[in-house]
């Protein structure tokens, strides 16, 4: 299919000429550009329009989650009939494995997965390697390793009618492809067996294949979409089933990997034993030994990413296969790349592989993991830049870094179509400044509109939010700490006036859609450094550039030199508007958005409880078709929930 964006919009103000200008440039096969563009000017809109002209399958990437999840909300309403996908890490809470020699500390690796999150990876690394109306939405962690694109594609298994294989044949490539068999417990990434019918849960999440078989002969193929209804229904078309993890490596290779593995092991005790350093050695062994021991059981480990050089066989040194190599290896020179809030995005790729570099020294110098276990990483920036197709980087305040990239290729966006100026800006005494905040708060809700209170620490965002609870205003922090799903959710509710304040510090900047908020209080504005520079005091001003009226309180008590040079910038953009404004005859309005739901969160609570389902006949024919199905733990949940609505 070919990109088809659907919307109620056409380009105005300057977007036409930002739009004509960027294609322009791709069709000559300019490598990067910068689209410049003002908070509320339309950048995702133009963007959009450009991926409909070019016609290419697109990775954008996002410094965060929570405005990764923003695009690609609009990104999906957009192109409703294409491929758009979600791609972020998967970790609701991550402590990554780590050694303190200091203190003679070692830290486990701790993860909570979010199963969700999981499954949109693989949909969205499914619908690269297959299709080319694709757009992936990604945060700046797609630039770790996610295993070989080659293995991926090649570890596939291929189902179709009349084909030709013995059920326990069939079992045993299911297993090499990391479905786990689990005849209760039934989720993605999971088979159950009954008979000659095997059902797979596709680690999508999307459907349920039914394979039937006849003997050595696959005779029925049917599907059904997750639910309380499970209705299958037959098809005639073949089926391409790819791992359910990433990081997995063909059988046949895997025991190859084994060997180098245990030849790197030899190798690093005898050196570490010449260093005189025995319980490193000791230490080292008994975990790899274990590792290699699950690898040989089941051909996965957990850690496995750590093997992940040998198990796709680089060399020591050789950069990792991450989602952009995916995108390279399935669309040679043929892809766009936009980095959204390029002026922070750029330093968080730049940074990322030196941190994790230090951290894995450490792990392998007192024998936590053989040395190999460097080369699971993110990309270097170099590695990056290697791989970068043709590029836009978008931003309101683009780096110098970018604007070098680009050179003269830089297309400005600095007029709103709805004709809002910038938000005016005040400077007031850090002394009794709560008590400032809470009476402008209080008159922000007698006016129905919302505030963001901008602090430099998760603690203080903490222990404002429970102050202003206390005074009776319907307050909610937003920081890194809190899940990753949940952060959509919470942006919804301010919207809807669920809550009145939202408290952050981070999360509060680059390019956050809240077309209600009308005040952005920024506390401690005159601490200098990099959460109170130039660049992020006009992305935190951004906010409140969307409403008619719009402001800015800085509580300081002098003003610094970043301070000033945002002030100055802000006042800049707002004397273009008012002069396309007064040329046009265009009356300022508050910018409309509509109020998105958060489907994932609902999906999320349909998989943890039907609690919310009261309509008896429909949970009493799932418990009865359950039973058909000898899926009698199911059966017993549905007849224990009825119980509990006959109850009520």
């Amino acid at each position: 299919m070919k990109f088809q964006l659907k919307s109620k919009f056409h380009p105005t103000g300057d977007q036409p000429k930002a739009i004509k200008q960027l294609v322009k440039n791709l069709e000559s096969g300019v490598e990067a550009q910068v689209l410049l563009g003002v908070t509320g000017s339309g950048k995702t809109f133009t963007m959009a329009k450009v991926i409909e002209k070019m016609q290419k399958p697109t990775l954008v990437i996002s410094p965060n989650k929570t405005l990764a999840a923003q695009l690609y909300q609009e990104f999906k309403e957009f192109f409703p009939d294409n491929a758009v996908h979600y791609f972020v890490s998967y970790y609701d809470y991550y402590q990554p494995e780590a050694y303190i020699p200091q203190s003679d500390t070692y830290i486990e690796k701790d993860a909570k997965i979010n199963e969700e999150i999981d499954r949109l990876r693989h949909a969205a690394v499914q619908d690269v390697t297959t299709r080319k109306d694709v757009i992936v939405v990604a945060s700046v962690s797609c630039i770790y390793n996610i295993g070989s694109p080659e293995n991926y594609e090649n570890i596939s298994l291929e189902i179709k009618l009349k084909q030709g294989i013995k059920r326990k044949d069939f079992l045993i490539l299911l297993s090499n492809l990391q479905y786990q068999r689990n005849d209760i417990d039934f989720k993605p990434g999971f088979f159950r067996v009954r008979g000659d019918i095997v059902e797979i849960y596709i680690v999508t999440g999307e459907k349920i294949l039914r394979i039937e078989f006849n003997g050595n002969i696959i005779e029925k193929i049917s599907e059904t979409e997750p639910g309380l209804i499970s209705s299958y229904k037959l098809q005639d078309k073949s089926y391409k089933l790819f791992p359910a993890h990433f990081w997995v490596t063909p059988q046949d290779k895997v025991n190859i990997a084994m060997n180098n593995i245990k030849l790197e092991l030899d190798t690093r005790l005898k050196e570490l034993k010449n260093q005189n350093k025995l319980l490193e050695a000791e230490r080292l062994e008994q975990k790899t030994s274990y590792d290699l021991e699950m690898l040989k059981e089941t051909g996965w480990c957990h850690g496995i990413e750590n093997y992940s050089s040998h198990m796709e066989f680089r060399k020591p040194g050789e950069a990792p296969f991450s989602l952009v190599d995916y995108f390279g290896y399935f669309n040679p020179k043929n892809f766009l790349l936009f980095i959204d809030e390029s002026h922070i995005s750029v330093s968080q790729i730049r940074a990322m592989s030196v941190q994790d570099r230090i951290r894995k020294q450490t792990l392998i110098d007192f024998g936590f993991r053989l040395p190999s276990a460097i080369d699971n990483r993110p990309l270097t920036f170099s590695e990056f830049e290697e791989r970068q197709n043709q590029t836009i980087y978008v931003s309101a305040t683009p780096a110098n870094f970018e604007r070098q990239k680009a050179g003269e290729h830089i297309a400005e966006q600095l007029i709103r179509p709805t004709g809002l100026l910038e938000p005016s800006i005040e400077i007031r005494k850090t002394e009794n400044q709560i008590k400032n905040l809470v009476e402008e708060i209080k008159k922000q809700v007698s006016n129905k509109h919302r505030t963001l209170v901008v602090t430099l620490t998760k603690r203080l965002a903490e222990e404002i939010s429970d102050y202003l609870i206390e005074k009776g205003i319907k307050t909610q922090y937003l920081h890194s700490e809190v899940k990753t799903m949940e952060r959509p959710e919470i942006l919804k509710n301010l919207r809807e006036g669920k809550y009145d304040v939202l408290v952050g510090i981070n999360l509060l900047r680059e390019g956050i859609d809240l077309p209600e908020v009308s005040l952005v209080a920024i506390l401690d504005a005159d601490k200098e450094g990099f959460l109170r520079n130039e660049t992020t005091l006009i992305q935190t001003m951004g906010r409140a550039a969307r409403h008619i009226n719009g402001r800015i309180i800085l509580y300081a008590d002098k003003e610094t030199l970043s301070m000033k040079n945002a002030i100055n910038e802000i006042n800049r953009r707002r004397k273009i508007q008012e002069t396309y404004n007064k040329k046009n005859n265009i009356t300022p309005k508050t910018i409309i958005s509509g109020i998105r739901d958060w489907s994932f969160s609902k999906k999320e609570e349909v998989a943890d409880e039907f609690g919310f389902v009261n309509d008896k006949k429909l949970l009493e024919k799932e418990m009865k078709l359950a039973a058909k199905n000898l899926d009698f733990e199911r059966a017993a949940e549905l007849r224990d929930l009825i119980e509990k609505l006959k109850t009520k």
